[in-house]
């Protein structure tokens, strides 16, 4: 089995059709006002129905309340969650318990001890997505560029399949999938030319290099 691809961070028509033209798995939608990638409720659901039916919608927010769960599952209809805040477990499941979308959590990871805090995860989560710890004073808590240890993920392995993201760009990708041998890699900085603003090319050459790249065993 091939390892999927999501493009995240989408934010003009132009890009979301070169994502899902190329193959992307799945493309994400930012509702974080704090970061350059971050999209209006209509702009999300214009975009959203670009991929309807080729490429699942994933709508990423940040410690979200209950009212903007709902709107964004009102106005864009995403397929997944994407939780990649302070969420506890318990407020994790809680939003799980609004909606009948698969939930991804994201983890920030540093060390082995990092990644383990997943495991507290399990109810209500679908997915577990394994980002870079972002450094102190930083203000987005993802898209930060960041590489961590793809080696501190073994344990995991074991366990569950996971989403792998932080620093991917076409040059280590091929990398990052034989040491951490994910479901699927995430990329949102690592195909821009600026912060926020995807580029076409890049997008197209790290789904190509993700397509021809073989998992381990």
């Amino acid at each position: 089995m091939s390892v999927a691809v999501k493009i995240c961070g989408l934010s003009t028509e132009a890009t979301m059709h070169a994502a899902v033209d190329a193959g992307a798995h799945h493309v994400g939608l930012v509702f974080f006002p704090k970061s350059p990638r971050n999209v209006s409720l209509v702009s999300a659901a214009r975009l959203a129905a670009i991929a309807r039916g080729r490429s699942s919608v994933v709508a990423l927010l940040v410690n979200p309340s209950d009212d903007q769960v709902k709107a964004v599952m009102d106005e864009v209809a995403p397929d997944f969650f994407q939780l990649h805040g302070s969420e506890t477990p318990e407020r994790t499941w809680e939003i799980a318990s609004l909606i009948d979308q698969v939930v991804i959590k994201a983890i920030p990871v540093l060390t082995k001890a990092d990644a383990a805090v997943a495991l507290t995860y399990r109810r209500g989560v679908d997915q577990i997505l394994f980002d870079a710890k972002p450094l102190p004073n930083t203000l987005l808590p993802g898209g930060n560029g960041h590489v961590f240890d793809w080696t501190v993920l073994a344990d995991m392995r074991k366990e569950f399949p996971f989403i792998l993201s932080g620093g991917l760009t076409v040059s280590n990708v091929a990398d990052a999938i034989r040491i951490a041998d994910p479901m699927t890699v995430d990329v949102s900085s690592g195909v821009e030319s600026s912060p926020g603003v995807k580029d076409a090319d890049l997008i197209r050459a790290f789904i190509a290099t993700v397509k021809s790249t073989k998992q381990p065993g």
